[in-house]
């Protein structure tokens, strides 16, 4: 058990960029749709057997076919400027209840992640995922980003509308990364493979709601193909953008008033930085947690 290849595309030196659902499902959405736009196609998989229970028996012509798995998938594109390798994870392998993937199936797969980036000899290796910031929904997303190498840091500070985590006011200095993102930067440095983990910004009120957040999957599109070289059209991403903010207006119009208040300071206009928007304390953050956790107890979910 462990990687089945449909095929053995002839890459050269190609860079892989992995995603696995998580907060706001940014980086899933975000290397989906660079797979959308540079045409990728499936060349293999991670099997699934020792990580993930089926999600469903498929039954076809009144007999029940097979048990069918979360998936985690490899595609493969050729460009003029870069060769890439995607893998797109359907579930974070977890044990024990745990809410983010940790323990021994998560490194596990993380390792064979790895096989298939030293198989092919990528050069890098990028991940993506969410990151909860003090930010309002109406603002652009920053990406947050996180270098598994000192000698990656001048490079990672000349990407466009991205922040080094460690540079994030209040942060001191530190952070982490929960989830498989987190764990296969580490494997990489391990291993002595530069690897980069971008964060799209998603509002701290909203990480609790059971909806997408493109706005921040299209600021990592922005960076990675930036960095790839490669063209991505960002089309599908501003219509999910669209839609999705008009359902956060609608939560947000029913979020109490005082709450609403609190976070309307958060805006900011087209010329200030987002990150002075505020100014908000560490006590009032989490306040308005509380209060919209309450709220959405109260309402069900909400919107």
């Amino acid at each position: 058990m462990g990687i089945r290849l449909y095929q053995e595309p002839p890459l050269e030196n190609p860079v892989l960029v992995a995603s696995w659902p998580g907060i706001g499902n940014i980086g899933v959405i975000a290397v989906d749709s660079l797979r959308d736009t540079l045409g990728a196609e499936e060349f293999g998989e991670l099997e699934p057997y020792d990580f993930f229970y089926p999600k469903r028996a498929l039954i076809r012509d009144r007999v029940l076919e097979c048990l069918e798995f979360p998936g985690s998938k490899l595609h493969f594109a050729r460009t003029a400027a870069e060769d890439v390798i995607l893998f797109i994870g359907e579930e974070q392998p977890t044990e024990g209840g745990r809410l983010y993937a940790e323990g021994r199936k998560a490194y596990h797969m993380a390792n064979l992640v790895l096989d298939v980036a030293d198989r092919f000899r990528c050069r890098r290796i990028y991940t993506s995922g969410a990151a909860v910031a003090l930010t309002h929904h109406t603002a652009e997303s920053r990406v947050w980003a996180v270098p598994n190498s000192a000698a990656l840091i001048r490079e990672v500070s000349a990407y466009e509308n991205t922040v080094l985590m460690t540079d994030i006011e209040g942060r001191s200095g530190q952070g982490q990364i929960t989830g498989m993102n987190g764990l296969l930067l580490g494997a990489a440095r391990r291993r002595g493979v530069d690897a980069i983990c971008l964060m799209g910004e998603i509002p701290v009120y909203l990480q609790g709601l059971p909806l997408s957040y493109p706005r921040a999957s299209r600021s990592v599109v922005r960076v990675l193909s930036r960095a790839l070289n490669v063209e991505a059209g960002l089309e599908k991403l501003d219509e999910m953008d669209r839609r999705v903010q008009q359902n956060i207006e609608e939560f947000y119009r029913q979020i109490p008033g005082e709450i609403r208040m609190q976070l309307d300071r958060l805006k900011h206009t087209e010329h200030d930085e987002p990150s002075e928007a505020g100014p908000i304390t560490e006590e009032e953050e989490q306040r308005i947690v509380e209060g919209v956790q309450r709220f959405l107890k109260k309402e069900g979910g909400g919107a």
